[in-house]
């Protein structure tokens, strides 16, 4: 999903439409998590970026984004751009320090 979200609406409030864009966006990755894992991969990893512009955007975390839509409500922009790329992910086992 490469998508610039506009924040404003002729007949809905702001805050409703920011509830819209996290239902979005919830949905989004419901939908991505649930389709078939290649061969080999434990989960999906996801690469987000978040920017008031495309040409801004910087990497996040996923679970940043609700903080980062937010965000963007309270600085009252007009919209904002959302980049999220699902991948294949494989689980690696933490190292485990020693204490002596």
């Amino acid at each position: 999903m490469k998508k610039t979200f506009a924040l404003t609406h002729p007949k809905k409030a702001v805050p409703r439409v920011v509830e819209a864009v996290k239902h979005e966006v919830k949905k989004y990755l419901k939908r991505e998590r649930n389709k078939s894992l290649p061969a080999g991969a434990d989960y999906w990893d996801f690469d987000c970026k978040f920017g008031h512009t495309e040409q801004e955007a910087k990497v996040i975390h996923v679970k940043e984004i609700n903080k980062c839509i937010d965000e963007a409500e309270t600085l009252a922009l007009e919209s904002f751009y959302l980049e999220i790329l699902a991948k294949p992910g494989i689980r690696t086992k933490r190292e485990v320090e020693d204490e002596e």
